[in-house]
């Protein structure tokens, strides 16, 4: 046993300091950004939030929405293919999600959605520090040398750089601190999300690779923070659901009968492994919550107030483009 003695910081911890700054108006700024993937070769521009890959955010619906603002989508893993298929959705700004899945099924995925223009893999796992994930993720980057994956979670740069080197462009980073997880509270395990976030940047920027801050993201200035702390993208789940675009017909007819709420619940929540798996095995317990929220109602307005605060952020420090932000950035703690 050791004990790192050096303070880490989460969200709360801190505030970006203001500076002056030529700019007049946040119209100004330039929230989108374009980035050449290490391994698959290949230029992803947009605007670098992601919904994140859970099923009560990641649908098709919510990729349709978010799509009209060049904002990403990492698709949850239980959608059927056919569905997919079929789905108006644009291939430029959707991952799709697996697990640790048998390699034929991801052969059969991707190939099936290449009509779509869809060449980005979201490879999820709740602890990405194994051997057999790194081993994983060669062998899907061996399969498809000119696709885009974004894999994790993890949150110290040793592993970071380890994913990276495995064949992973992008690298989620987050071990803990989403609104639906209770992975700390269960385990112990975890790490301050603004600590994670720009340790992880540093380890990533130096392979060229990149980092997707996953979690921990509770209103709109949290997203300015981990965009601060030199996160490439940030993940969104709570700030995402409760949306129209998340729900289907049946729960959107029962909201009035349900208070106009809705559950939003981890993907290693009881819950989920109840829906999908058949039940919570025996040999693990639930690292999820269920947490009831509010209808929101069009996900539009979520969108303009995450790029409205984003924006502003980044007069309020003097950078006219998000790729400037984190070079601008001053963290002050608060405690």
């Amino acid at each position: 046993m050791r004990i790192e003695a050096e303070p880490k910081l989460d969200f709360d911890d801190v505030l970006i300091r203001p500076k002056r700054s030529r700019l007049k108006s946040r119209a100004e700024v330039d929230v989108s950004r374009t980035f050449r993937m290490p391994h698959a070769g290949v230029e992803v521009t947009g605007v670098p939030v992601i919904a994140a890959n859970m099923d009560t955010v990641g649908t098709l619906k919510m990729a349709a929405a978010l799509a009209e603002y060049d904002i990403f989508t990492a698709l949850h893993k239980h959608i059927p293919l056919e569905d997919m298929k079929a789905a108006d959705i644009s291939g430029a700004f959707s991952f799709v999600t697996f697990g640790i899945d048998d390699i034929t099924k991801i052969d059969n995925v991707m190939n099936t959605l290449g009509s779509n223009s869809i060449n980005k893999i979201c490879l999820d796992v709740a602890n990405g520090y194994t051997e057999y994930f790194l081993d994983f993720i060669k062998r899907v980057r061996d399969h498809h040398p000119g696709k885009v994956i974004m894999a994790g979670n993890v949150a110290t740069p040793d592993m970071t750089e380890a994913l990276i080197l495995a064949g992973a462009d992008i690298v989620k980073v987050g071990i803990g601190p989403g609104s639906a997880c209770m992975t700390r509270a269960m385990t112990g395990i975890g790490y301050p999300q603004i600590s994670a976030i720009i340790e992880c940047a540093d380890a990533a920027h130096g392979l060229s690779g990149f980092i997707c801050a996953d979690g921990g993201c509770k209103m709109p200035g949290d997203v300015s923070k981990a965009f601060a702390a030199g996160a490439d993208f940030v993940m969104l789940g709570g700030m995402f659901a409760g949306h129209t675009e998340t729900l289907n017909e049946e729960q959107l007819a029962a909201l009035a009968e349900n208070d106009n709420q809705i559950e939003y619940y981890g993907m290693s929540s009881e819950v989920a492994m109840n829906k999908y798996a058949g039940g919570m095995a025996k040999h693990r317990a639930s690292e999820g919550r269920v947490v009831r929220i509010d209808y929101k109602g069009d996900v539009a307005h979520t969108v303009q107030e995450i790029l409205g605060g984003l924006r502003s952020a980044c007069t309020y420090v003097g950078a006219s483009r998000l790729k400037e932000f984190s070079k601008r950035a001053t963290f002050v703690i608060k405690k």
